[in-house]
């Protein structure tokens, strides 16, 4: 039988009686908050966008009909994709509150729906969507910050060679402050990005009035004839356009931290009006005078003011990037629940907010990485060329994804769900295609991590397959052992002991290994299982389920979201406050979990033996079972066991 704890709260996270005044308030006070961590990566953009459009790898000039159809194109890019896609469309394509493409692929559930190679396709468009995502958070904050810092060279020429030091100093800074969390800077984010937000338009305004003909750029026709007169070139250009909307995929990931109507009313209220207005301030003082088309962001600011505007927007871009990064944390804790990446410490820096959380490896794989593009590139027009590919790529892959949730889960007609798919892919699709001209100018950066991002993923997901295949082809059937221990059990001693096991992986080698060395079992067992469910979070009161076995034994399911980090001590005690198991004493426990040392077998054909090295060298180096399921020091002990790969 099944025993399921009674429900411990109301699924409502507020009371029927909220008023509707209360509801706006808080709607408010979570749009403020999405400025600073959803739109801080797109908040940026205008720094280089513009310049690198018309100056970039693909330079077009600065005539008045570039700089008018650059302009319109920017537009256009900015609702097609941001306020229609994204806003519209990707945002009801939730997984349960949580975006991204990671929870996406758990939305489709691909490995039950679609089987044979549309699971496989289907798999390996999620994971390397997600890897691509590791690349971009590379170059995010290299960007970002070193175009902040570049604007000292407008303001003083002579301090052109502080720039890249400058620059690696705060990057480092930076790295350094994620092991306290965001939540003591997550303060000042939010007003921190009205301020930026607010100077955006305002230098835009000045710099429109200028030339008030500008606005007419938002005829799509000036894009439309940019595209068909400029042949290659021009539609190279959409490589810079595309800086524009970088932070898409960003919002679709942080939708959970905020809900949809949050980040939907401050985009379409705060972020996109200012926007706008700066990049066609930034078009206007170009048609004014061409030259300023090499530092255009930065020629809407007075000459007294560039030093407090590179302060601004250094702390700014600080601020992206730090978005980012907590997006990097987030995807490798989603992918250790959802079986892709070797365990991996993760420490929770907020006891109210769920998702701040460190995890120190990612943080200095990203730390050398960032600082190594910023001394190899050497300036952010340089980045621009290894930036967006990334971003493009996965952007199509999520549309890709979007498709078949429109058909499998919304129930669309096949003619209405390719409508709006079809427009995303053919604007997603000729993005992508620009993009791709920039793999040798520096393309080949997030490519190249993305690409070995998905192998090792891919690697420990098909290792960790036939390894648990390998365990449970070797395990005694639960049944057969409970019946030996009843006719011939051993001498039971006091307490309960709790040995971690896989699903239905039979009796854990570290319960044989156990009683082989010590001739002893606990007076009561439990077997626990972790699970993880295709949803970011399950809530406490379907935590646990627990089934009575034989001979004092007990069947424990304890169920996390892929959001979730598991921590067996309080699953243990939420079983107690229910008295799931009878006369359980938490002081009297001892915890078990085996850690497997991986052989490789070079007969087994499902896995090169190379490859399989390199799975069994993760495993070695993965965060010990005891430590990643936060089980009570000195009351923990780890059982080694030998299997063959």
């Amino acid at each position: 039988m099944s025993t399921r704890p009674q429900q411990i709260q109301a699924e409502s996270g507020e009371p029927a009686s909220t008023s509707a005044r209360g509801g706006l308030r808080r709607n408010l006070t979570l749009s403020l908050g999405s400025l600073g961590v959803v739109y801080g990566d797109i908040g940026t953009s205008p720094l280089y966008a513009v310049r690198q459009c018309l100056l970039g790898s693909a330079p077009v000039g600065t005539a008045p009909v570039d700089v008018m159809g650059v302009l319109s194109l920017i537009f256009w890019a900015l609702i097609l994709v941001v306020s229609v896609k994204y806003l519209v469309f990707m945002m009801r394509a939730d997984n349960e509150g949580e975006g991204g493409v990671l929870a996406l692929l758990a939305l489709v559930d691909p490995w039950k729906r679609h089987p044979g190679t549309s699971r496989a396709v289907l798999i390996f468009l999620g994971i390397f969507g997600a890897a691509l995502l590791y690349g971009d958070g590379m170059i995010t904050p290299a960007i970002s910050v070193l175009s902040a810092v570049e604007g000292l060279q407008v303001a003083a020429p002579n301090l052109q060679e502080w720039i890249i030091p400058l620059t690696v100093v705060i990057l480092i800074a930076l790295f350094l402050l994620q092991r306290r969390g965001s939540g003591g800077i997550g303060a000042i984010f939010g007003p921190m990005m009205i301020v930026w937000f607010v100077l955006l338009a305002l230098l835009g305004v000045r710099g429109i009035a200028q030339n008030p003909a500008v606005l007419s750029a938002i005829n799509p026709a000036y894009a439309i004839r940019f595209l068909l007169s400029g042949g290659l070139t021009g539609y190279l250009v959409l490589g810079g356009v595309f800086l524009v909307v970088t932070g898409g995929e960003t919002l679709f990931a942080d939708m959970g931290h905020f809900g949809r109507l949050p980040i939907r009313l401050a985009w379409f209220t705060i972020v996109l009006p200012c926007l706008l207005l700066n990049y066609f301030g930034q078009g206007a003082v170009i048609l004014d005078d061409p030259a300023r088309a090499a530092h255009p962001f930065y020629s809407l600011v007075p000459g007294w003011g560039t030093y407090i505007m590179v302060a601004v927007a250094t702390l700014v871009t600080v601020i992206a990037s730090q978005a980012v990064i907590a997006g990097a944390f987030s995807l490798a804790r989603q992918a250790i629940q959802l079986g892709y990446s070797p365990r991996m410490n993760v420490v929770q820096t907020s006891p109210e907010e769920f998702g701040q959380i460190y995890v120190p490896v990612i943080n200095w794989i990203l730390m050398v990485a960032t600082i190594a593009l910023v001394i190899g590139f050497g300036s952010s027009s340089n980045l621009a060329a290894a930036y967006g590919i990334a971003v493009s790529t996965t952007m199509v892959l999520t549309t890709v994804l979007l498709f078949v949730v429109i058909r499998s889960r919304w129930r669309w007609p096949l003619p209405a769900a390719i409508a709006p798919v079809a427009l995303f892919l053919t604007v997603d699709g000729a993005f992508l295609g620009a993009n791709l001209f920039k793999v040798l100018d520096g393309g080949w950066v997030p490519l190249g991590v993305a690409s070995l991002a998905l192998f090792l993923m891919t690697t420990w997901h098909s290792g960790r397959e036939i390894l648990m295949a390998n365990i449970r082809a070797r395990s005694v059937p639960l049944e057969d052992f409970l019946e030996s221990i009843e006719q011939h059990g051993p001498t039971r001693v006091p307490g309960t002991g709790v040995f971690l096991t896989a699903p239905d992986a039979g009796t854990p080698g570290g319960l044989l290994h156990h009683l082989k060395l010590n001739q002893v079992l606990h007076e009561r067992v439990i077997l626990l299982t972790v699970i993880t469910r295709d949803v970011p979070r399950v809530p406490a009161a379907k935590r646990l389920e627990v089934e009575p076995l034989k001979a004092g034994f007990y069947r424990m399911h304890v169920y996390y979201g892929f959001m979730q980090t598991p921590d067996i001590a309080t699953a243990l005690r939420l079983c107690q406050a229910f008295g799931l198991i009878p006369d359980l004493n938490l002081d009297n426990i001892a915890y078990y979990a085996d850690r497997a040392s991986t052989v490789v077998d070079s007969a087994d054909g499902r896995m090169k033996p190379w490859r399989k090295r390199i799975f069994a060298a993760m495993a070695r180096n993965s965060e010990r079972a005891i430590d990643y399921y936060r089980l009570p020091a000195g009351k923990s002990i780890e059982l080694g066991i030998q299997v063959k790969i």
